[in-house]
């Protein structure tokens, strides 16, 4: 007789990257799109493939940002890709005879193995017709995965200025996603698991005065988004506010989360819905378990970090493969060669032990509180391939492992929750996942001039937007001025400066999108001032720029901002 389920796993990949097309190559630009396409998007769409050959359903709930897809669609993209992987393709021969020649028989093998790996991932670029979304479109379709959604260009929510912002950034990222995927989102994966609730807002630069802002599952839901996942302390510090009982909501007091034990307040493996502005929304949302998150990234404790993978931060040369193990804490310079097979049964042994922790936390919820647990765990996709190169084996195994399962159901976030709703409303804080749980990464002394400059930008377009001519006339000058604005904003610039991770990058990329949008808004206050006046030869540039450069969003609508 099969035993009962006693909980779900959820596991979540969040697939993003700023908009890099046409601004820059290497070391940064470019080669980040390439080399995530490389090491974590085509790997995933093997490891789907192989789900699918076997008969596995693997229930992830995988998130490709709205900006991601854009890219993903570029032709610039498909063709540079395929001349990426006949890079990498010829590097591997170089390597191979050099190694040779050096009397290193056991990196020229490796060499070898790279070469026919990079080879078979362009037979599967070719054969999917250059079209990662679509082949992984293609496994949604069948019921394999689910498709989240996401701001349109990770703006942060905690942050913005103007609620107008923050509704652009969702209409955009929903209407984009619908475009390239062809499905209706339902759950959404929050940029940086940034949420804010409703409440005075003090701007962190140029305004001196107090605002109120409305609540991110507010903005959310109504745009039809009926999920997403937080970082846990959200979720442990939420006040209690209601009781659901099938369709009944029972208000109850902030102080019930402390002697209603029963009933899993606080806890990561529960579900709740968000308490907004006085009444229950009809937003769900999960919390990403800790013990089985750090598990895998950690970089003291987590899988990643064995010495039997392959070294990240060592390459043969500028731009170059890798052919070295972690090996453990030591130098570079002392790092062996990589041995596959000792990854791989690696990867097996790792995934074993991460089902074991996740079956693990759901016996525990289920015998102290003899309720249905879910554990949520959430990644950076990257992390699965890019960072960690043994991940998408990792998945591949775990996915198998959980097709065993007799106590624990793989669901997608929407599975779970039409089966089994949450039976809570709580107020949750502001928090993020980042560094600190709150938003020092993209607010600090260091970068206080990005706010500056982006917080003058969403005033003076929405100012010229309440003064737009009935006729239309300066439309295209403020659709291109809100594209610029959307890239702006984009979470990855503070975060690249603040983490050093591309300081010079992320300056680059705040300077030359707040110019082109001053010159384009500069274009439009001609307009006003004088429609009949020949266009000024620096908005010219500044509209041939973008519509060159920024091809994104070809349907954006002004009244996203509305």
């Amino acid at each position: 007789m099969a035993r009962r389920k006693i909980g779900s796993f959820c596991l979540v990949l969040h697939g993003h990257l700023p908009w890099v097309l046409h601004h820059g190559r290497w070391p940064h630009g470019e080669d980040w799109l390439f080399e995530a396409a490389v090491e974590t998007w085509l790997p995933l769409i093997e490891v789907l493939n192989t789900c699918a050959e076997e008969g596995l359903r693997p229930a992830w709930s995988l998130g490709l940002t709205p900006i991601l897809l854009e890219q993903l669609a570029a032709s610039r993209f498909r063709t540079g890709l395929a001349g990426y992987l006949e890079h990498l393709r010829l590097r591997a021969e170089a390597d191979r005879g050099a190694f040779l020649a050096a009397d290193r028989p056991e990196l020229a093998a490796l060499a070898t193995r790279w070469k026919d790996r990079i080879s078979d991932l362009a037979t599967l670029f070719e054969g999917i017709g250059r079209d990662i979304a679509g082949a992984i479109e293609t496994h949604a379709r069948a019921d394999r995965i689910e498709l989240l959604t996401s701001n349109a260009t990770h703006g942060f929510h905690p942050l913005l200025l103007h609620d107008a912002s923050g509704r652009a950034q969702i209409r955009a990222g929903v209407a984009t996603t619908e475009r390239r995927l062809g499905v209706r989102p339902r759950g959404a994966w929050l940029p940086e698991c940034a949420y804010r609730p409703p409440g005075p807002f003090s701007p962190v630069a140029v305004h001196g005065d107090v605002r109120w802002r409305e609540g991110v599952g507010t903005l959310f839901e109504a745009e039809g988004i009926r999920y997403f996942v937080v970082d846990t302390h959200l979720v442990a510090e939420a006040l209690s506010e209601a009781v659901i009982e099938g369709t009944a909501v029972h208000r109850v007091g902030w102080d019930q989360r402390m002697w209603d034990a029963d009933r899993g307040w606080g806890s990561p493996l529960e579900p709740v819905r968000l308490w907004e502005n006085g009444r229950l929304t009809e937003v769900t949302v999960l919390a990403r378990s800790p013990e089985v998150s750090e598990i895998v990234w950690s970089g003291e404790i987590g899988f990643p970090g064995d010495p039997r993978y392959l070294e990240f931060h060592k390459r043969h040369g500028q731009r170059g493969l890798r052919y070295w193990s972690v090996t453990g804490r030591v130098d570079l310079a002392e790092k062996v060669p990589y041995r596959p097979e000792a990854a791989a049964l690696a990867a097996k042994e790792h995934a074993g032990t991460f089902v074991g922790i996740v079956r693990d936390q759901l016996r525990a919820h289920h015998l102290s509180l003899h309720r249905y647990g879910t554990v949520c765990a959430p990644f950076d996709a990257e992390l699965f391939g890019h960072w960690w190169a043994e991940g998408p084996e990792f998945l591949l195994e775990v996915a198998r492992l959980m097709a065993e399962e007799t106590e624990i159901e793989s669901t997608t976030l929407g599975e779970r929750l039409a089966a089994h709703p949450a039976d809570k409303g709580v107020a949750m804080p502001e928090g993020t996942w980042g560094a600190g749980g709150d938003a020092r990464v993209w607010n600090n002394d260091e970068i206080r001039l990005y706010w500056e400059v982006a917080y003058r930008a969403e005033d003076r377009f929405l100012d010229l937007l309440s003064r737009r001519p009935a006729d239309g006339s300066g439309d295209d000058l403020l659709t291109e001025a809100g594209r610029q604005l959307l890239l702006l904003q984009a979470s990855d610039w503070p975060f690249v400066v603040s983490t050093r991770g591309a300081v010079d990058y992320g300056l680059r990329r705040v300077f030359d999108h707040a110019g082109l949008f001053d010159d384009l808004c500069n274009g439009m206050v001609d307009r006003l001032s004088d429609a009949s006046a020949p266009i000024d030869l620096a908005v010219e540039e500044a509209l041939r720029r973008s519509r060159a450069c920024d091809a994104v969003f070809p349907d954006l609508d002004l009244a996203w901002w509305s």
